[in-house]
């Protein structure tokens, strides 16, 4: 097999966050506690280092929603860092590198659907596509799953 091939067959096989079913949302903010919570140096802090966010939509009858990286193929806010911390995550979406991040913000401002978030320190949460979350969403909301 060529290699062409075998990246064609690496990237139809990337594993991405998706939304199962946004109807069953209640925005119970599960899955940004334990996004949070993950890889936290403190995770007493809260939610602030969550790369997602349940959003309420005006009351319980309404429901919520989230808000979380589309893993775009040509991410702008790799396009913007200026310190090479977001890396293009093959199949799309980014990998966030924080050693390298200065928290200037430009990554912030260059997300079209606003998905990055900026912590308490000011560096950027983003999801990263790990699935960490789906494990914790008491209403079968989100899904790991391949995508092609």
């Amino acid at each position: 097999m060529n290699t062409m091939n075998v990246e064609s067959q690496k990237k139809r096989h990337v594993k991405k966050l998706v939304i199962k079913d946004i109807e069953k949302c209640v925005g119970c903010s599960l899955c940004m506690y334990a996004c949070a919570r993950k890889n936290a140096k403190r995770p007493e802090i809260g939610i602030s280092g969550s790369g997602i966010l349940a959003v309420s939509l005006s009351g319980f009858e309404r429901g919520a929603t989230i808000i979380f990286c589309h893993a775009c193929e040509e991410p702008p806010c790799v396009e913007v860092c200026p310190t090479g911390a977001m890396k293009r995550r093959e199949g799309g979406g980014v990998r966030f590198v924080e050693n390298l991040c200065i928290a200037c913000g430009n990554c912030m401002k260059a997300c079209t659907i606003g998905a990055i978030f900026k912590r308490e320190d000011g560096k950027p949460a983003v999801c990263i596509h790990c699935g960490y979350c789906v494990d914790y969403c008491p209403h079968d909301v989100l899904a790991y799953e391949v995508v092609e």
